[in-house]
């Protein structure tokens, strides 16, 4: 299939999909007129690729990944490696959050000084 066959399939962009191939994490062919070719299973491989950046993990991450990418990710055991990669994205999720709760108390705390606390933020 084409890429935009494979980008609508998939429910995503050719950019996307010519970005997870500069990656390394699909690959295709190249017609006489110079269009990416891909086979069915690249809309298996997509779809989980997708999957995995939607909870968090980044193109890096899912190199980890390539081995299981053309099944059901969620079948098998999760090797230890990849569950160190889970982990670790989640240790900087976490940290990140907590980086924005800290500034949004400051400003939360700020804005209260500064009116008396007659405004307060909304969450």
């Amino acid at each position: 299939m084409r890429i935009g066959e494979l980008a609508e399939a998939t429910g995503t962009t050719a950019r996307a999909l010519r970005h997870y191939e500069q990656a390394g994490l699909i690959t295709s062919e190249r017609a006489a007129n110079g269009y990416r070719l891909y086979d069915a299973g690249a809309a298996v491989r997509v779809r989980n690729i997708r999957g995995l950046l939607e909870v968090g993990l980044t193109l890096d991450d899912v190199r980890v990944f390539l081995p299981c990418l053309d099944g059901d990710v969620t079948a098998g055991p999760a090797s230890d490696r990849a569950l160190r990669v889970a982990a670790d994205r989640l240790a900087v999720l976490d940290a990140r959050i907590a980086a924005q709760v800290a500034v949004r108390d400051r400003l939360a705390t700020a804005l209260r000084r500064a009116t008396g606390a007659r405004v307060r933020p909304v969450a």
